[in-house]
């Protein structure tokens, strides 16, 4: 018969994200005028219980004399703890419950902190091993019992010679007194916990780190919620996307890695071979070869609204989702060109150049309302459409063309032809995607369709526009004013020179491609694609993807989940159902959705399965990827 498996957890900084004497201290010392002070000799009096300078005891008689509690604010401290539980505790309630004769608790922290919190998460009253305050009739906290082993020096050590636990014992700890149990030889290993902290002095003990409890229990074969611990799933996020996306992800448990600029072709060869998701924006090339390299890469999330910078193509061929934002800075673009326009036609720019040169220029000379003039749009997709609504709002009539049929919003007229609109409109803005059909849409001849003395905005794409015809046409006065947020090659960082014929020439507005780059917009697409990533890895979800067939799924429980992305060909579904049938697996639900490319089947499944069933999955003919959820 094998030994038992005991596990022993620590509390603070583990099962919960935080110190509880920390947190305490912001709640009971917070009417004290000296709190700050205060506090700072708690964090003193602690260090010098951990450096050994005083003993535990006494570093616990000082910062309880410090603190002052009573019960009510240990009750407001166990609202806040019960909001700090650490995510992969949350995760993993389910063999927290399942192991719960075999799980203990055992802390240098109090019975009155720590178990309402996680008795909750199934952990036996019986198990948890704490200290325990001494209070006076006004519920004011007098001291604590001092018979307990675990107010003292080694607490932790005696306690467990006093259990004498029967089998293996593993201990999962961010702490030195934690080490201290395997160090005793009471232990089989120590887990240094750093999903919270880390600490060096600590991490140099572990017999393991595990970043989380989803590594521990994947690494001990234990049951989980998940088949693959998130820490071991790379995200790699370029282009300094929003801080908000790199906390959602890491609060999720997954590896963040972080580049500021975008990376060349032969940089993201090299380093994407061990990525698991890649985060990027406009500038970076996401092309053929780089995906050839991508050996373990799942999703590709675009935090912005176009995807021509990768080849999606190739990346459905490598069976690698693809995820935008298609409506999260839609209003920043559109004010952007709302406030370009108007300072274009009333000629604004060169108005204030002069200024700054000290040139008083007061005129009304080539100077308009956009009032009743004519906007033309080319491309009536999310922001033109949007900005068609805030133009008629002005006054201007709205003319489009868009080579899909969409529907006109308020008094928008569609027009037959991209000619039709060029020759009518007084302000021609471009609102299309980055296809390849769509390079030097815009070019000398187009501009000869226009009216003379129209204001030309692109905020779109650069190479739609043919750079040296539109040069032409400012000089000539053909166009009188210009905004152009997007060029045919932009600078890979902001160290690098940007060079372009448009510089110098005259009421032109040049923009660094900052039209979706407001605060607001950088969060709201911070905040959706990783939701997107996210869906897709915990549930196979793929709504929204820009390459894979749309499918929206539910959490499942108490079944397995497994994924199989393959050539859309006849008989896929049939050759996984007989791999299933064989084994007399039995299906609860199943998911298919084709494009073009690929095919998409999601299986859920309500028996346990063997290597042979994943073998011969994977073995079925045609397959890109296979996965196992859970």
């Amino acid at each position: 018969m094998k030994p038992s498996k005991y596990f022993v957890i620590d509390f603070d900084s583990t099962f919960t994200k935080v110190e509880a004497f920390d947190v305490l201290a912001d709640i009971s010392l917070k009417d004290f005028s000296d709190h700050e002070k205060r506090k700072q000799q708690i964090v003193e009096i602690t260090n010098q219980g951990m450096d050994g300078s005083i003993s535990f005891r006494e570093s616990l008689e000082k910062r309880i004399t410090l603190l002052q509690p009573n019960r009510r604010h240990l009750e407001q401290l166990v609202i806040v703890l019960r909001g700090m539980v650490s995510e992969s505790f949350k995760r993993n309630r389910e063999f927290l419950q399942e192991y719960a004769d075999q799980v203990y608790i055992i802390s240098n922290g109090f019975h009155a902190f720590i178990d309402p919190i996680v008795t909750e998460f199934g952990i036996k009253p019986e198990n948890i091993f704490a200290n325990r305050f001494h209070f006076d009739d006004n519920g004011n906290v007098i001291g604590f019992d001092k018979e307990n082993p675990l107010s003292a020096n080694n607490g932790k050590v005696e306690q467990l010679k006093r259990l004498n636990l029967p089998g293996d014992v593993y201990v999962i700890g961010d702490g030195y007194t934690d080490y201290e149990i395997k160090f005793a030889g009471l232990a089989n290993k120590f887990y240094a916990f750093t999903e919270n902290v880390e600490r060096e002095r600590v991490l140099s003990k572990a017999d393991h780190i595990t970043p989380s409890l989803d590594e521990f229990l994947y690494l001990n074969k234990l049951n989980t919620a998940i088949s693959y611990p998130k820490n071991r799933i790379t995200v790699l996020l370029l282009e300094n996307v929003h801080p908000v996306a790199v906390e959602l992800m890491r609060s999720e448990g997954f590896n963040v890695e972080t580049y500021s600029a975008a990376m060349t072709e032969d940089e993201l060869c090299e380093r994407i071979k061990n990525v698991s998701v890649l985060g990027i924006r406009s500038k970076t090339q996401v092309t053929a070869k780089v995906l050839e390299q991508a050996n373990r890469l799942m999703a590709i999330g675009a935090f912005c609204i176009g995807t021509n910078q990768i080849d999606l193509k190739a990346a459905t061929e490598k069976g690698v989702a693809v995820f935008n934002a298609p409506f999260s800075n839609t209003r920043s673009v559109v004010e952007l060109a709302i406030a370009e326009m108007i300072i274009l036609i009333r000629g604004i720019a060169d108005r204030s150049a002069k200024m700054h040169k000290g040139i008083w220029d007061k005129s009304a000379k080539g100077s308009f309302e956009v009032r009743g003039k004519k906007l033309g749009l080319v491309g009536y997709g999310n922001i033109g459409a949007q900005l068609s609504v805030l133009a008629e709002s002005l006054g201007m009539k709205v003319l489009y063309y868009d080579r899909e049929e969409k529907l006109a919003l308020g008094n928008a007229v569609k027009l037959k032809s991209l000619k039709e609109v060029l020759e009518q409109a007084d302000v021609v803005s471009l609102h299309v995607d980055g296809r390849e059909s769509n390079a030097n849409l815009i070019g000398e001849r187009e501009f000869g369709w226009m009216k003379h003395g129209v204001i030309f905005m692109n905020l779109s794409r650069g190479h739609i526009v043919d750079i040296n015809a539109l040069k032409n046409n400012i000089e000539s006065g053909k166009i009188a004013g210009c905004s152009i947020d997007v060029f045919p090659y932009e600078p890979v960082s902001n160290e690098e020179e940007f060079q372009s014929p448009l510089r110098g020439l005259p009421n032109t507005i040049l923009t660094p491609h900052i039209g979706g780059s407001t605060l607001e917009a950088q969060e709201n697409i911070g905040q959706f694609v990783p939701a997107k990533f996210m869906d897709y890895i915990n549930t196979g979800s793929t709504s929204n993807s820009v390459n894979f067939p749309n499918l929206t799924l539910p959490i499942l429980e108490n079944a397995h989940r497994i994924i199989h992305i393959h050539n859309n060909v006849p008989g896929i579904l049939a050759k996984i159902n007989q791999v299933l049938a064989q084994h007399e697996i039995n299906i609860v639900g199943q998911y298919l959705k084709t494009n073009e490319q690929i095919g998409y089947v999601i299986t859920d499944i309500n028996k346990e399965y063997n290597k042979d069933v994943v073998k011969e999955l994977r073995a079925i003919e045609n397959t890109i990827k296979f996965r196992i959820l859970y």
